[in-house]
């Protein structure tokens, strides 16, 4: 059995943190946008109720997951297969 080289391993974890990275991406991008939006009118209307943070910021991170669920199943799914794909080569 044939043990893998440092760099193999390196290029694996590599990809699978970019792929995180990018699974991530629209939850934490609209989740950002949505909160930036409720500061501002917080901060403009002098209002600073808890609630008015974290209820639509939840909103829109389900909804950005409805939008990007496909997409983000799609991505997981081809990482998946090119990783065990690549088990062939890497072993030999």
């Amino acid at each position: 059995m044939k043990v893998l080289s440092q760099g193999q391993v390196i290029d694996i974890a590599q990809e699978a943190l970019f792929t995180i990275l990018k699974l991530c991406a629209p939850m934490l991008g609209l989740g950002l946008v949505v909160g930036l939006i409720v500061a501002i009118f917080q901060a403009t209307t002098q209002i600073h109720e808890q609630t008015l943070v974290f209820v639509p910021k939840i909103l829109a991170v389900i909804v950005a997951i409805i939008i990007f669920g496909p997409w983000m199943l799609n991505l997981i799914v081809d990482f998946t297969n090119q990783l065990y794909g690549s088990i062939g080569t890497l072993i030999q």
